[in-house]
């Protein structure tokens, strides 16, 4: 008999735990559930409508000094068109601008060799490191100016002759798609040249 008893108390010693762990568990799920759909306040609705709409991903694109030059002077062709004076870009161990300007009532031809410099904020400043226009022996600044009055630029694009620079507002690039881009890394000898692509989530309609 005793033998007995002492199984039917561990049996219900163990019926205890059992429902025990069990109560437990649904009470968890039952605050997890309640944290998750519990209404918040119209502030926190707001603040949550907000962060959604402006959410998007990021995404990294590699690419090569070839296919964005190939790139480049497609769009410039197209902005150029009517243009009197022409001019194209090469990317080889810096960036290269070559082309044409009117210097004391001739055209004569333009080469400019410059260093991209990549800033925090996803822009690109050319730094000129030389330029010539034809035999003609100019200053630099006197150079670019010729350039800032004659030569077609896009409007994120900025010259500078004071500094002896070219800025590019990459980032302030209107897109018809409603991408974002901003340039990660421009590493010329090695040939990696990467870009960050900003792409909101309401450019695909969702809300």
């Amino acid at each position: 008999m005793s033998t007995r008893n002492q199984r039917l108390k561990e049996k219900n010693k163990w019926k205890t735990l059992f429902y025990g762990l069990l109560s437990l568990n649904i009470a968890l799920i039952i605050i997890f559930t309640v944290l998750i759909f519990w209404p918040g306040s119209r502030g926190d609705i707001a603040l949550n409508e907000g962060i959604r709409e402006e959410a998007s991903s990021e995404f990294f694109v590699r690419t090569t000094k070839e296919n964005l030059n190939d790139l480049i002077n497609t769009y410039l062709t197209q902005l150029q068109k009517g243009s009197e004076h022409q001019y194209q870009v090469s990317l080889e161990d810096d960036v290269q601008l070559i082309g044409e300007l009117p210097v004391f009532s001739t055209t004569v031809p333009l080469a400019a060799h410059l260093e991209p410099l990549v800033q925090e904020n996803g822009d690109i400043i050319l730094k000129l490191r030389s330029i010539s226009v034809g035999l003609l022996e100019l200053p630099n600044k006197i150079i670019m100016e010729f350039m800032k009055e004659y030569l077609s630029m896009p409007e994120w694009v900025t010259i500078i002759p004071s500094d002896e620079a070219i800025y590019l507002g990459v980032t302030e690039m209107e897109m018809k798609s409603n991408f974002h881009i901003a340039v990660e890394r421009i590493d010329m000898g090695a040939n990696n040249l990467v870009f960050k692509i900003n792409v909101p989530y309401q450019s695909f309609g969702i809300d």
